[in-house]
């Protein structure tokens, strides 16, 4: 492979430098913290009702109030992260974060908690898009790229599934402590990323100074879609709570959604360029990764309902039943890159979601009696499944974008997660509920993860089929820096 300068490549390897690793550690610090902070509110919730004395609407709604401000302002922080710095913005609102994370633990009303946890959302919203891109931009295309993204992914998983254990821990100790600790955790994450942490890309222009200025209508239009179309989608998950509100709320985000598009059409400096959306495998990943949370999140709550409140587990032993996921922690980073170098992100991709649907099918005859040795096949295979997909889906995300549209890019896939996890919960509980109370409506619920993880699989499928779809080997990829020996050095 030859560069533009006559050299060749493969005479100049990159490597990974130590400063690299320390790039790459505070990143994946922050995406870790992101997961973890939601796995643990979840197994505090009891206590915090308990403590508070909060009602089951105000207490789903601390859940809701964080969904809502990540999936709402996704987009906006993916193209902000692109125009006001990768860098500037991820220290912002890793800050933000911390802030508001303690302010959580300090809450003695529902209404405190509900607008800490919303803040904490919006802040992971403009966190995570501007995190990604400071991985793709830290760190050249090829092996080295799949590297430090199989890293990433897997400690972005990590995160979920290690939250619930740790969530068991802190809560014995008084549930403040689920927020404390993500506050400690962000402090330690700052102050290296201060020191570590640059933005390649150099500083961006101002939104003010840039051609067309900054697109605010386009801004407004798409939060204010994605706020009421989470909304909706959160609503879905009580059927009979004033249907006209839920469809109402739907309505009017598939609205405002349809105003965005026509406000970037005519802009002159759009918040999101509509053509990325023209490319068919940035499309595929994203739908793909929509269907894999949302199989994920209905089934996580399925299983923790069966757990704790049919079968009388408590918060501990159901987070250590669900540890044996973690593997993905110590796979994803491991062995999941050495498989993408080899045969490519869409292979790999197709097999996690493939064993994904096993794992779900596997639970389907599920049972009041079953011991652990007999859920443990189909929780190792889950483990397995995120090892092998949800790296690829972040590797994906921006292959074939412009470096300068990788938070953009970051934003999709993490509005793609935040929507299936929405959608998934809200339809495994509308499943659940139409089916009745008792064991059969459990597994009758149980179908919906295993049907979605199926589509998923048959659209990932589908990008075999396609002129390049599966994805060439890293080491085969053009490299975006062919003679630079180390990495943020």
């Amino acid at each position: 492979m030859t560069d533009s300068t006559g050299g060749t490549a493969a005479r100049h390897p990159v490597r990974m430098t130590g400063r690299a690793w320390g790039v790459l550690l505070v990143l994946c610090g922050a995406i870790f913290l992101e997961g973890i902070d939601v796995a643990m509110l979840n197994v505090a919730l009891p206590s915090i009702r308990a403590d508070l004395g909060l009602s089951t609407g105000t207490l789903s709604g601390v859940v809701s109030a964080y969904v809502l401000g990540y999936g709402g302002f996704m987009l906006l922080g993916g193209r902000a992260a692109d125009l006001l710095g990768h860098r500037r913005m991820f220290l912002l609102w890793l800050a933000v974060f911390l802030v508001f994370s303690g302010l959580g633990g300090l809450a003695t009303q529902g209404w405190m908690l509900l607008a800490a946890r919303f803040v904490t959302g919006v802040a992971a919203a403009f966190m995570a898009p501007a995190g990604l891109a400071l991985v793709t931009s830290n760190f050249p295309e090829g092996p080295v790229r799949t590297k430090a993204l199989g890293v990433y992914a897997g400690t972005a998983a990590g995160g979920f599934s290690l939250g619930l254990v740790a969530g068991g821990l802190l809560t014995a100790f008084g549930w403040r402590w689920v927020f404390f600790a993500p506050v400690i955790l962000s402090a330690l994450i700052l102050g290296a990323a201060l020191v570590l942490v640059r933005d390649t890309g150099g500083e961006r222009p101002s939104p003010s100074s840039a051609p067309g200025g900054f697109d605010l209508a386009g801004a407004f239009a798409v939060t204010g879609a994605m706020l009421l179309l989470v909304y909706g989608m959160v609503r879905l998950e009580h059927p009979g709570d004033r249907p006209g509100l839920t469809a109402g709320a739907i309505a009017a985000g598939l609205a405002l959604l349809g105003l965005f598009v026509a406000i970037e059409r005519r802009s002159s400096s759009p918040l999101v360029r509509l053509g990325i959306l023209r490319n068919a495998p940035l499309v595929r990943v994203n739908a793909a990764a929509l269907l894999f949370l949302f199989a994920f999140a209905g089934f996580q709550f399925l299983i923790t309902l069966y757990l704790q409140e049919w079968r009388g587990w408590n918060t501990m032993q159901t987070g250590l039943a669900m540890l044996v996921i973690g593997i993905d922690t110590v796979l994803a980073p491991t062995l999941t890159p050495r498989l993408v170098n080899r045969f490519g992100n869409t292979r790999v991709l197709l097999c996690g979601i493939v064993l994904a649907a096993v794992a779900y099918a596997l639970f389907l005859p599920v049972g009041m009696d079953w011991t652990y040795a007999a859920m443990l096949p189909a929780l190792l295979l889950l483990g397995l499944s995120f090892s092998l997909a949800y790296g690829p889906l972040t590797m994906a995300a921006t292959e074939g974008v412009d470096e300068d549209e990788h938070g953009l890019a970051g934003g999709l896939l993490y509005t793609a997660l935040q929507f299936g996890t929405a959608l998934g919960l809200s339809a495994v509980t509308a499943v659940g509920v139409a089916a009745g109370p008792g064991p059969d409506a459990l597994r009758t619920a149980l179908v919906v993860p295993v049907a979605a993880a199926v589509l998923g699989a048959v659209v990932v499928a589908f990008g075999l089929r396609a002129p390049g779809g599966a994805s060439a080997p890293a080491q085969d990829a053009p490299r975006a820096r062919p003679l630079q020996r180390d990495v943020t050095h």
